[in-house]
């Protein structure tokens, strides 16, 4: 039997939660790095500039794939030895663009789970981002259909999830925050008086790697490896 009654509301993030995502990203960066293909900075030291440059980029102009385009050109621009020119910058705009194009691919157990904790529960959509195109993966992955709520935010901390909270008149001690990040899912989340179902992604974006708070007094905090086992809980 599900260890939490029904009737809780289970806020769920998107983007390597439900599907796959920071895998493409991943993929294009490495192409960009081979295609700058530096012979002063290594392969490390340009993922170390690109990092760093991302962080800049975001918090000018938000997540999404063009904040992600912006900073790896700003990117190379910083680290080649020669211009950008018009050829160098559409093959740039390539390695993005193969994001874009990617199929949405539930991550195991998805789809079978949600709906069956739809079923018991108050589902809400809740995920980061450029809002055209977290609302565009969403239509694509078949699940809208199982959440009656989405929230689509510019960034996840506490007062984002203060204001849901308060917006949707959520009861904090039958509400949770799932999800595969620390930095954005568990601990703003805990932070916030909701309990967490921290989903571990081994792929993870690395901006979004953070130590896991421990859950302040009343709070859950339970660490899974798998989304379907959520309907082991719920």
């Amino acid at each position: 039997m599900p260890r939490f009654a029904p009737g809780q509301t289970l806020l769920i993030d998107a983007d390597d939660t439900l599907w796959e995502n920071n895998i493409y990203f991943e993929r294009a960066i490495a192409a960009f790095i081979s295609y700058l293909n530096h012979h002063e900075y290594s392969p490390a030291q340009v993922r170390q500039t690109l990092n760093g440059v991302e962080r800049e980029t975001i918090l000018a102009h938000g997540y999404g794939l063009t904040s992600f385009t912006r900073s790896l050109v700003t990117c190379f621009k910083r680290l080649s030895p020669v211009p950008v020119t018009e050829e160098k910058a559409a093959r740039i705009l390539a390695f993005a663009r193969s994001i874009a194009e990617q199929e949405i691919e539930l991550l195991p157990g998805v789809a079978n789970t949600l709906a069956d904790l739809a079923a018991r529960h108050r589902l809400i959509l809740m995920t980061k981002g450029n809002e055209a195109e977290q609302a565009d993966k969403l239509a694509r992955s078949g699940l809208a259909e199982h959440f009656s709520s989405v929230e689509i935010v510019a960034e996840k901390d506490p007062p984002t999830y203060r204001a849901v909270i308060a917006r949707l008149e959520l009861a904090p001690h039958t509400s949770w925050m799932i999800g595969n990040s620390p930095k954005s899912d568990i601990n703003p989340a805990l932070a916030a008086g909701l309990h967490a179902i921290f989903l571990f992604h081994k792929d993870t974006w690395v901006l979004e790697h953070a130590s896991v708070d421990p859950a302040p007094e009343g709070q859950h905090l339970i660490e899974l490896d798998s989304f379907a086992k959520l309907s082991d809980l719920f």
